[in-house]
């Protein structure tokens, strides 16, 4: 399965409505998303029910296992039972996109509003709905590996420039998705606070480091891809087959700590200013819903090199890129305490990276390297050509020349403890429903 296994259909009608009220108009889970999550629900003696497998709809969670139980689904949606009872995606996303589809578009026609089920069932949704003020969401997968990339080349611009402004793009730039592999047991959950890391810092003007907190330290606003179905070990996967090894999306705020960076990434790159905590967002959005906002790959400027065979193909061209908008808020102790909104820092767009998702994913898999369910690689820091896009305070205040002024009159160059970053990610055009993916959130808490 490659290119061909992707198409609109009546998921995506945006005139199809629910019986679930909240969906309509929901900003992030209206009836065309159905995104898969892992939960658990809460009763009122704070005894856990068993982690399951379940999909955002409006205000609720579906509970996809008593779907199943229930007997509402059929072929390879029933025969996925045992799968979606696991506390983690892993067990689905390996059994492949046709099981990926059939549950998502058996649930869709089950929320439907003019659904059978529901017709001759009025009390459906107390079998099947959990609200989510009453569910905890979970990691939505056991994540094995984690791989961080560069993907934005406004991104890589501007952090190459406040080093080398001659020559802020290193030569293998435009060649090949620059990465590097992360710590997957660091991987949080949105809402699960942060701590500002220890670590070595050596201050241009001292002649031997400190081990201290970091007084640098950073969000950067990226987009998650997790693997569904892998690969042998030693087998390549071709750019026109990547797609169909990708289960789906989420955000990813990949959290740094500049001042360990800055000392510690020469000539290894990335380690401890990287892997103290990762925040994942709980929902992930499938490919099958993103389908409308399929776009071509980046246009690459007049004189960049065409990528090599290998990592493109003519429908990659064609409809490589994702259309996506994702936005970062913060919110200071102080803003919080004088009810003050969150201020939104930075507005970008997916579309505006120079790999896309296949591109990564091939690359990855091109020396043989085995990927496997439930594996997770990030975009980078996605950054846009103006100030307003650009994903993380390094580049927000240059590198902290240039402050940022929070509504309470305070003053930011790095996140200070209990500053609280939330991300947010949508996808919207004419002629679609707006999807989104929920939140990305996390508050940094003193060393």
């Amino acid at each position: 399965m490659g290119w061909e296994c992707y198409s609109v259909d009546q998921t995506h009608d945006p005139a199809l409505t629910s019986w679930v009220p909240s969906a309509q108009g929901h900003p992030d889970f209206p009836i065309q998303n159905l995104p898969f999550g892992i939960f658990h629900r809460v009763d009122d003696k704070d005894d856990p029910s068993p982690a399951r497998t379940g999909m955002a709809i409006g205000d609720y969670v579906l509970d996809l296992t008593a779907c199943h139980d229930e007997g509402w689904f059929t072929g390879a949606a029933d025969r996925a039972g045992a799968a979606l009872a696991a506390p983690a995606l892993n067990h689905v996303m390996a059994l492949g996109r046709e099981t990926w589809r059939a549950v998502r578009t058996q649930a869709s026609a089950l929320l439907a509003t003019d659904s059978p089920v529901y017709r001759s069932n009025r009390r459906l949704g107390d079998h099947i709905l959990v609200p989510m003020a009453e569910a905890e969401m979970l990691l939505p997968a056991m994540v094995g590996d984690y791989t961080d990339f560069y993907a934005s080349v406004h991104h890589a611009t501007n952090v190459g420039s406040m080093f080398r402004p001659d020559n802020p793009l290193l030569p293998n730039y435009k060649w090949l998705p620059i990465g590097y592999h992360g710590r997957a047991s660091s991987l949080v959950v949105s809402g699960t606070p942060v701590r500002r890391p220890r670590g070595q810092i050596k201050d241009p003007k001292a002649d031997v480091p400190e081990y201290a907190p970091s007084r640098s330290l950073d969000y950067e606003m990226e987009v998650g891809c997790i693997i569904g179905v892998g690969n042998a070990l030693g087998t390549p996967v071709p750019i026109t087959a990547a797609e169909s090894h990708l289960f789906g999306l989420c955000l990813v705020n990949d959290w740094s700590a500049r001042d360990l960076q800055s000392w510690e990434y020469q000539p290894l790159g990335p380690f401890l200013a990287k892997n103290f905590a990762t925040t994942v967002s709980p929902w992930v959005v499938t490919l099958d819903a993103l389908e409308p906002f399929r776009v071509p790959a980046t246009a690459r400027p007049a004189g960049d090199p065409a990528p090599l065979p290998h990592l493109t193909s003519p429908e990659h061209e064609a409809r490589g890129g994702v259309d996506l908008t994702v936005e970062v808020y913060l919110a200071s102790a102080r803003m919080r305490a004088e009810g003050t909104a969150p201020i939104r820092l930075s507005r970008g767009r997916v579309a505006d990276l120079y790999w896309t998702p296949a591109q990564m994913l091939a690359h990855h898999a091109s020396n043989g390297c085995n990927l496997q369910p439930g594996d997770l690689f990030a975009t980078g820091t996605v950054s846009g050509p103006t100030k307003d896009a650009r994903g993380c305070l390094l580049e927000l205040t240059w590198r902290g020349a240039e402050p940022l002024t929070l509504p309470s009159g305070e003053r930011r160059t790095f996140l200070e403890d209990g500053d609280e970053v939330t991300m947010r990610g949508y996808a919207e055009r004419e002629g679609a429903a707006r999807i989104g993916f929920g939140e990305c959130r996390g508050m940094v808490t003193p060393a």
